[in-house]
């Protein structure tokens, strides 16, 4: 089991069947070896594999999408696969999802540079807020609705290119950031709803905030670090120390150190 501390999900490596037979049977838990070190793509496929070596029963397909993920000739040394099972997967026929059995429309969008860095900055704030086990490619149904959106954005400012009418639909985006917060937050309870982190934009509802205020907090986080209320490589614990002043009616350090 790997602790991916980035997304706050445990990852299995190896016993998938054992941990899915648990889930059968109704156990309520079970011993794992956990990794806490970060692990590259690379190394997590080849421990998966070297497991899979000394005793597995994975689909052989699987088993060769894997190995063809590997690099690096040291990886796959690594995964102490034997000749006899690199035969087996060298005679897998991986079926490929062919695009002629598919009903899809394709969208093909320009930005400009710095509609670019909006949209790719729009994009990671959505993609960061909700981690998930897994992924879906969006329905054929979804696709009307985009349209939907870059018609009327277009109908609102007269504009004709949609690259643009998406920049004005990531403009309004952008106003309702704090509105991503449904990702991570339960406003009924006042709890996280999952584990991992949050984009501090949807905290704050935006991403940038005036130089005075930053300098402001900075200068508190600062004095916190030096009184030893918050470890130097982690300054945003000072948020958990207002809320606990806050709780017990004391007040936070001023720029010069004074309560």
């Amino acid at each position: 089991m790997w602790n991916d501390a980035g997304s706050g999900r445990l990852i299995v490596l190896s016993g998938n069947h054992r941990t899915l037979a648990a889930i059968e049977v109704g156990l309520p838990q079970i011993w794992w070896m956990q990794i806490e070190e970060p692990l590259p793509r690379q190394r997590q496929i080849a421990l998966q594999l070297s497991h899979n070596a000394i005793a597995g029963q994975d689909d052989p397909a699987i088993l060769k999408e894997l190995y063809d993920e590997l690099e690096s000739v040291e990886w796959r040394q690594y995964t102490g696969l034997d000749d006899k099972s690199l035969d087996l997967l060298e005679k897998v026929d991986v079926a490929s999802l062919g695009e002629a059995n598919l009903d899809f429309a394709s969208v093909q969008l320009m930005f400009l540079p710095d509609e670019l860095e909006r949209a790719e900055a729009a994009f990671d704030a959505a993609w960061s807020t909700a981690s998930a086990d897994q992924r879906w490619v969006a329905g054929l149904e979804q696709y009307e609705p985009v349209l939907d959106a870059l018609e009327t954005s277009r109908a609102a400012y007269k504009i004709g290119n949609s690259a643009t009418a998406l920049g004005v639909i990531l403009t309004v985006f952008e106003r309702h950031l704090g509105e991503l917060a449904v990702g991570w937050f339960d406003a009924g309870t006042a709890e996280p709803t999952r584990a991992g982190t949050a984009p501090l934009e949807t905290v704050f509802g935006v991403r940038e905030i005036p130089v005075e205020t930053a300098a402001a907090v900075r200068a508190v986080i600062d004095c916190l670090v030096r009184e030893g209320n918050v470890p130097e490589s982690e300054p945003w614990r000072a948020l958990d120390v207002l809320m606990s002043r806050r709780e017990t009616g004391k007040t936070m350090p001023s720029r010069n150190g004074a309560s």
